[in-house]
């Protein structure tokens, strides 16, 4: 019998009351987890908001097969409990040798590529964001702001941190231009597929 696979979904909001109620996340991160529950999967969950011990959370990802971070998209990055949480977490494995024992580089071969001392093979890591940004920002060199940068330029302080822990990274679930558009519940709808394409589920 094929063992049951794991999933740890991590929700980023943070709440700034009569603004943000954080109610879209919530859909997105509740889709994925009906979705994973119904193809048999084990479903460990994070709402950074509510609190969390980092040494627990280094144990969810060590059993996690899939991580899954739901996150807005507050001023290009994920809102600042994230970094928290990683900070901790990840430096909290660092100490246990949970995810890596160390960059890569040794004394007996200085010259290996740093960030290949990751313990995480095999496993695998995903963002699913929402954005006030429109579709057309992005990977166009007409664009003033973002000069041509495309997702994964702009997620790139965030998975590195996986990659450089061994994380395989799936391509990027994205809802664009939240608070102008009236068809977002499309978005809502389409997500498990695209969960079922990079997950091969």
């Amino acid at each position: 019998m094929a063992e049951t696979k794991k999933v740890l979904l991590i929700n980023t909001h943070l709440t700034y009351p009569n603004w943000t109620e954080g109610t879209l996340n919530n859909s997105f991160f509740k889709v994925a987890k009906d979705f994973f529950e119904a193809n048999a999967c084990e479903v460990l969950e994070t709402i950074i908001e509510d609190g969390y011990q980092p040494d627990e959370e280094v144990k969810k990802h060590v059993q996690a097969d899939i991580v899954i971070l739901q996150t807005p998209i507050n001023w290009f990055g994920a809102p600042w409990i994230y970094k928290k949480y990683v900070d901790e977490v990840f430096n909290s494995a660092l100490f246990s040798k949970s995810f890596l024992t160390g960059d890569g580089r040794t004394p007996e071969n200085p010259a290996a590529q740093y960030g290949t001392g990751g313990l995480m093979q095999g496993k695998k890591f995903m963002i699913s964001a929402t954005w006030n940004a429109p579709t057309e920002a992005f990977d166009n060199p007409d664009q003033t702001l973002l000069q041509g940068k495309g997702l994964s330029d702009m997620f790139l302080p965030i998975t590195s941190n996986y990659r450089f822990c061994g994380y395989d990274i799936l391509d990027s679930f994205n809802c664009f231009n939240i608070y102008r558009r009236t068809d977002i519940a499309k978005d809502v709808a389409n997500y498990p597929s695209h969960l079922a394409k990079v997950l091969g589920l």
